[in-house]
């Protein structure tokens, strides 16, 4: 494992540089997150959390890697892939379970007090929010 990269106004690591097997790898700590929490977790197949809830914090499931089915307490039912995201309320009660025959890897993203809206600018002289760096693989 190596320590996360940091510069002056950013920082950056790997969920591989956070820990091995499965479990928690706690991000926010890790690359200096103060807005909101953060973490991924590994989950072996078969293998589900417990069911939880919180008294203020809204969440966001993001699956990286494998099939995760969240059971929500209504009884309700959700199976994500790669790439799925789910947004559970605070009060929600919620388990996640790995229905897929190889390791999971979800990001949680929780916060409260509402979002500060779209603040993004582009720094003075430039003009462009997306453009081509290099030429596509392949070309």
């Amino acid at each position: 494992m190596s320590a996360a990269r940091s510069g002056e106004g950013w920082a950056a690591t790997s969920l591989e540089d956070l820990g091995e097997g499965p479990g928690f790898r706690k991000i926010r700590p890790a690359i200096g997150v103060t807005a909101f929490g953060m973490n991924a977790v590994v989950l072996p197949p078969g293998i589900e959390t417990g069911r939880h809830y919180h008294d203020r914090q809204e969440e966001v499931y993001f699956v990286h890697r494998g099939r995760v089915e969240i059971e929500f307490g209504d009884g309700a039912r959700v199976e994500l892939g790669p790439g799925g995201v789910a947004r559970v309320d605070a009060a929600t009660v919620r388990r996640l379970r790995n229905t897929g025959d190889e390791e999971a890897v979800y990001v949680v993203v929780g916060g409260a007090d509402g979002y500060v809206g779209r603040d993004g600018r582009l720094p003075d002289g430039e003009t462009e929010r997306v453009r081509q760096s290099a030429p596509p693989a392949g070309a």
